[in-house]
């Protein structure tokens, strides 16, 4: 693979990861979503955008701390992964997860730039960095599209 090669593949990992060019970042799903809609839960669904965005933050940092740390336990699969709580149990519990989820992909994304993104993680099972950033932006655009479609069946969606 040649410099530029290389260079095109890092700016298409990031441009994925910051939402890519056919689907909507976290940013504009949660942008405009009413307080008082964060736990709504439409008929039939299992969770609410609030879990949702949980979901996103735990799973995400897990990814981020795996490429970057040795001694990280991933948390119990799938019960750590998912919050019991429907809603959040404030306005700072949820700009907290927000902000978190911004900084651990403004991380991850530094770490796609700065590393070199085909070694293997010494400490996975044949991990890289590049199928990690993958699994992100996999992970962030499908849970995305779930949040959308939530807000959608509430009538909240552009």
């Amino acid at each position: 693979m040649t410099n530029s090669q290389h260079e095109i593949l890092i700016e298409e990992v990031v441009h994925l990861l910051q939402g890519g060019n056919a689907h909507a970042d976290i940013k504009k799903a949660l942008n405009g979503l009413p307080k008082n809609q964060r736990g709504a839960k439409p008929d039939k669904l299992p969770y609410s955008i609030w879990q949702l965005v949980e979901h996103i933050r735990i799973a995400q940092w897990d990814m981020l701390e795996f490429c970057k740390d040795s001694n990280h336990q991933s948390p119990k699969w799938p019960d750590d992964y998912w919050p019991k709580e429907i809603a959040p149990g404030s306005d700072e519990a949820w700009d907290q997860s927000v902000k978190q989820i911004n900084k651990d992909l403004d991380e991850l994304i530094n770490l796609v730039k700065t590393a070199d993104i085909f070694t293997r993680i010494p400490h996975g099972e044949g991990q890289n960095i590049l199928r990690e950033a993958l699994q992100v932006a996999d992970h962030m655009a499908y849970h995305v599209a779930e949040i959308i479609v939530i807000r959608r069946l509430l009538g909240i969606w552009e």
